[in-house]
C-alpha cells in the first residue's frame, strides 16, 4: 500500500513543494494541498496507517518528523519547532503521541 494509491502524485508534489523552506510546514495548509482532507474516513485511516511507521496505532514524534519523506522519498524532514506545532495541533489527550481519532480531526480540520 503505497500513499499514492490514495492521492494524486500532482496534489503530493505541489504540497510538498508548498513546504519546502525550513519552518514553514503546516499541517492543516498540507492535508488541503494534498487532497486528504477531502478523502472518507477509511481512505484517512488507511493514509494514518502508512504513517504510522512502527505499527503501534500511534504517530509518535519520530515518525512526525519523517512526515513528509512518507508522501516523497527525497522530502525533507520536519524540523524539531516543526514537528513540536504538529504535535501540538493533533495531540488532544496530551499523551505525546497522535491516533487515529486525533489524525482524523486534525486532517478534517483542514
Amino acid at each position: 500500500m503505497a500513499i499514492t494509491d490514495f492521492l494524486a502524485a500532482s496534489d503530493i508534489t505541489s504540497a510538498i513543494n508548498a513546504c519546502q523552506a525550513k519552518d514553514s510546514f503546516s499541517p492543516k495548509t498540507f492535508f488541503a494541498t494534498v487532497g486528504l482532507s477531502k478523502k472518507s474516513p477509511p481512505e484517512i485511516e488507511k493514509v494514518f496507517r502508512i504513517l504510522d511507521q512502527d505499527k503501534s496505532g500511534f504517530i509518535e514524534q519520530d515518525e512526525l518528523q519523517l512526515f513528509l519523506q512518507n508522501f516523497s522519498k527525497g522530502a525533507r524532514t520536519l524540523t524539531a519547532a516543526e514537528t513540536r506545532a504538529f504535535m501540538m495541533a493533533g495531540d488532544m489527550d496530551g499523551d505525546g503521541k497522535i491516533g487515529w481519532e486525533e489524525f482524523s480531526n486534525l486532517v478534517n480540520s483542514s
